[in-house]
């Protein structure tokens, strides 16, 4: 119920500041008596977005934490919790970044790094993988995280999803007008049915094709977190060893805001899949490369 709320919540919060900014900025007035404003559509299209994507950029930490009950850790007695502490902060020092908070929550294996900067940001960890592995590998498992923190990949992947949400909002607007004024003649001032059909229509199809391309870049920064794993841990085989276990459990499932930072390996539908599927991570991690 939580995280239905949530998404509900935060999708009303994003629409409400655009639509603010939008109004205040003047870039919702694309539609003129002499036809389409290219200018004004491309600023309004650009707000909306980078505005959706780094309004849940700057949301994603406190986001994560009620989406998945995670409790954070840093000051907590418990000799499991010190430990986890510990190893992040061994981790964060090599990799040159401030100590991100370091969180639990009960679910089944699986981890994420997630925070609009990499020297505020935040590790989780869940029961099942840290009762279900052994040390080196939640170890490896972290280095992964703080690799993904170090790296930057957060913001990477919020300007990524920032330019394909504005070509989505700006070509399904001008095929929308086109169609409405060209294919369907319609000569009336404003714009008809032809125009918001096309629009919802392609906002829908394009979108997914956005989701495609982000994907793989997603499945990229993988690697490249895989890797720097192994630079933190010294080698890349407790890496290997945490990939081999994970891959013979069963990887809990990470809401969506947060699933590209998960640890977990790719779904069904690869094009979709945030994450290559664990035997080319393990593949590749073996054979060296980057």
């Amino acid at each position: 119920m939580k995280r239905i709320v949530l998404f509900l919540l935060t999708n009303l919060a994003v629409m409400l500041v655009l639509g603010v900014a939008a109004s205040l900025l003047g870039v919702n007035r694309f539609l003129t008596a002499s036809g389409l404003n290219l200018g004004m559509l491309l600023g309004f299209a650009a707000v909306m977005g980078f505005g959706g994507a780094f309004i849940s950029l700057l949301m994603s930490k406190p986001m994560a934490k009620w989406s998945t009950g995670a409790q954070v850790i840093n000051d907590s007695n418990d000799p499991v919790h010190r430990w986890l502490v510990a190893t992040v902060a061994q981790h964060a020092e090599r990799a040159g970044i401030a100590m991100p908070e370091v969180a639990v929550y009960d679910g089944e294996p699986n981890a994420f790094a997630t925070g609009a900067f990499k020297n505020s940001a935040l590790v989780a960890v869940s029961t099942g993988l840290v009762q279900g592995m052994t040390r080196e590998e939640v170890a490896a498992v972290l280095g992964h995280e703080i690799a993904h923190v170090a790296n930057g990949d957060m913001v990477t992947l919020t300007l990524i999803q920032g330019v394909m949400n504005t070509f989505v909002v700006f070509l399904s607007r001008v095929i929308g007008y086109f169609v409405d004024k060209v294919l369907l003649n319609n000569k009336n001032d404003g714009v008809g049915i032809g125009y918001i059909v096309t629009t919802i229509v392609l906002d829908i199809v394009f979108g997914f094709v956005a989701a495609i391309i982000v994907a793989w870049f997603s499945r990229q920064r993988e690697f490249r977190a895989d890797a720097g794993a192994a630079k933190l841990m010294g080698n890349s085989q407790p890496m290997v060893n945490a990939l081999a276990r994970l891959g013979g459990l069963s990887a809990g499932e990470l809401p969506k805001t947060i699933q590209a930072m998960g640890i977990s390996g790719g779904g069904v539908m690869s094009l979709f899949a945030t994450h290559p599927p664990i035997e080319e991570r393990i593949r590749v991690l073996q054979g060296g490369q980057q």
